[in-house]
């Protein structure tokens, strides 16, 4: 692997500087630090601090400069571009994203390339055959392709319409279905020796992807860009960092051309945030500034999502009882203050009706946990729309997101001690408890449970 050196003098040539910002321009940047005991991202300017974003080249160059000590290695940036990143809270509304980039992740392998770029030919065609083409580019990730749709291909009109992440949510999966049956059929004609082959939608509210000329995080590949036409010349020489050969017309588009397929894709997948709710989104991710890092499992956070949901369930095992039902009210609630929380802009608004409307058709029922109520199956579990949570759901989408940080026994022990300091009154009320209960520890959780492990050493 480059030493320090050799990656500061890659990052400070003007050609590779140019390009990183070009791309990393009103997005939120992750920057990953090379370490030998774990994967360190730096997010944010300093603890607490603003989203880290590049406001101009020079800016960028002396970023790089003033951090090389801590060895930066690759430089991702989000799918969203953003109205504004002045502070964390600009992460959280859904308003401020203005635009969003559409992106098939091929994960591939260096001893099949050719499977990646027949894979690549397949969708870039199946693009093609919807109108888009010159607003389409290709960028080698280390081992395998991300295909983009360039964001500002989609007119003003569209936005207006419908909301960035639906149309980039929407159209990446819309063309996978159609697609899939001839990727499966070619990928198990091949066969891999180094890593298995995948072909994913990622496109999520925190997604980011590799920038343009940045290098991969363990190979010394860079990541070069290049348009359809150039699939079949692909060599992996291109990925050099020593003398890259990089497209610099991945910028070009044609305003208008993704429309027509946007628009098709949304009408038959039905746009991100209808979907989000089955895809377990963590709301906020908030890792430590440098200044802070510590190479420890301690560094690792539980997402907003699960502290939501095991607070949740906590909740109603200490007031009802049962933990088979404390499990689905607990992911429930989390599912159903995401949603809300994502739907703030008013073009989303009308969507909760359909909570409504789904509860009168199917005469579902209501439980009253204290002043709340929440809509059940006849069986007895928690719903919102047509998607039951069951225990099992909680199982998958909680316990197994926690266990890898923390013995989620420990975690549950933490929560229900946590619960009964506070009297009987806060824990009735939705809004006492979100107020003084969740609010309070939902970035901090994981140092309640921390402490209490410690305790139970003494």
């Amino acid at each position: 692997m480059l030493d320090l050196e050799k990656v500061q003098e890659y990052y400070l040539r003007d050609s590779v500087l140019d390009e990183i910002f070009e791309y990393c321009r009103s997005r939120w940047v992750a920057l990953e630090i090379k370490s030998a005991k774990e994967r360190v991202f730096f997010r944010y300017f300093w603890r607490n601090g603003p989203p880290l974003s590049f406001s101009t080249k020079d800016f960028l160059k002396n970023f790089i400069k003033k951090y090389s000590k801590l060895y930066p290695r690759t430089f991702y940036a989000s799918i969203n571009v953003y109205k504004s990143l002045a502070k964390r809270e600009d992460l959280e509304r859904a308003d401020n994203i203005v635009k969003a980039t559409p992106v098939w992740d091929i994960d591939g392998s260096l001893s099949n390339i050719k499977l990646t770029l027949n894979v690549a030919n397949i969708i870039v065609d199946e693009l093609e055959r919807h109108g888009l083409r010159e607003s389409v580019y290709l960028k080698w990730s280390g081992r395998g392709l991300h295909i983009h749709v360039n964001e500002n291909t989609f007119s003003e009109e569209l936005l207006r319409e419908h909301h960035p992440l639906d149309i980039a949510y929407s159209t990446v999966e819309y063309i996978l279905k159609r697609v899939w049956k001839k990727i499966d059929t070619i990928a198990k004609e091949k066969t891999l020796l180094e890593r298995p082959f995948k072909v994913e939608n990622k496109i999520d509210i925190q997604r980011v992807f590799t920038a343009p000329l940045s290098l991969h995080r363990e190979l010394d590949l860079a990541a070069v860009c290049f348009k359809p036409d150039s699939i079949n010349n692909f060599d992996l020489s291109w990925a050099n960092p020593q003398s890259p050969k990089h497209d610099k017309s991945w910028k070009n588009y044609v305003e208008g051309e993704g429309d027509q397929l946007a628009r098709t894709a949304i009408a038959e997948v039905g746009g991100y945030f209808q979907k989000y709710k089955e895809k377990n989104i963590e709301i906020t991710v908030k890792p430590e500034a440098p200044e802070t890092i510590k190479a420890s499992a301690s560094f690792e956070k539980i997402g907003r999502f699960q502290v939501m949901a095991i607070l949740q369930a906590a909740r109603y095992y200490i007031l009802k009882e049962d933990i088979e039902k404390a499990k689905s009210f607990g992911l429930n609630r989390a599912i159903f203050y995401a949603w809300a929380k994502h739907s703030k802009p008013t073009q989303y608004r009308g969507r909760v009706s359909t909570i409504t409307r789904y509860v009168v058709e199917k005469k579902l029922k209501f439980e009253k946990i204290g002043d709340e109520e929440a809509p059940v199956t006849e069986e007895g579990w928690f719903t919102i729309g047509d998607t039951v949570q069951t225990p099992k759901d909680f199982d998958r989408q909680i316990i197994q997101k926690i266990k890898p940080i923390i013995p989620f026994e420990l975690a549950w022990d933490t929560a229900l001690d946590y619960l009964k300091s506070f009297p009987k009154n806060i824990l009735e009320s939705q809004r006492e408890f979100f107020e003084k209960v969740y609010k309070p520890v939902r970035d901090t959780f994981i140092n309640l449970i921390q402490k209490r492990k410690s305790n139970e050493l003494i």
